[in-house]
């Protein structure tokens, strides 16, 4: 299987990157984010929440999460997959809905967004080598996405996935 880590080139100016160490193995961690039951456990930071989760993983195929804040107030973000190959990286946008179609300029998905991010499971020891990447079409709207706390967020869900993965392989045990 070959492993792609840069999946595309990343451009400072333009793009985010976070990257982590889960001390849980590449299928296990690869479940908990390609299966839409597992996905809505830790996908946004709590105490928001998930309630509801589309993925047809294909290219082309639909991907879509309602996140949920504490108060009730629900935030619909929709994209499409481009590419997927398991266990090894994923890559979706917000600027195309299924089926490649383009997505409305004026859409509220992602927070009027436009951006591609990817992720990569890269076998690390015992453990996977997880890294989100995430390409904006200029550098205010990288900006932007920094401002609405890109690396916090981001980073905290990591730590939610990292959590619920070792919770699916102690089960799995």
């Amino acid at each position: 299987m070959t492993r792609q880590r840069d999946w595309a080139a990343f451009n400072p100016e333009t793009d985010l990157q976070i990257q982590r160490r889960i001390d849980v193995p590449v299928e296990i961690v690869w479940r908990a984010w390609s299966e839409p039951e597992h996905l809505k456990q830790w996908w946004c930071p709590k105490p928001w929440s998930t309630p509801e989760c589309e993925m047809d993983l294909r290219p082309g195929g639909a991907f879509r999460t309602v996140m949920q804040s504490p108060d009730g107030e629900r935030f619909d973000n929709a994209g499409v997959f481009l590419a997927v190959e398991p266990e090894a990286w994923i890559v979706w946008t917000s600027a195309l809905e299924p089926g490649f179609r383009p997505a409305p300029l004026d859409a509220p998905d992602c927070h009027g967004l436009a951006m591609t991010a990817g992720i990569s499971f890269e076998p690390d020891g015992a453990g996977t080598l997880y890294t989100a990447s995430v390409l904006h079409p200029s550098k205010a709207s990288r900006l932007r996405h920094e401002e609405m706390g890109f690396h916090e967020g981001w980073g905290t869900v990591i730590g939610q996935l990292a959590d619920y993965a070792e919770r699916l392989r102690e089960l799995a045990q």
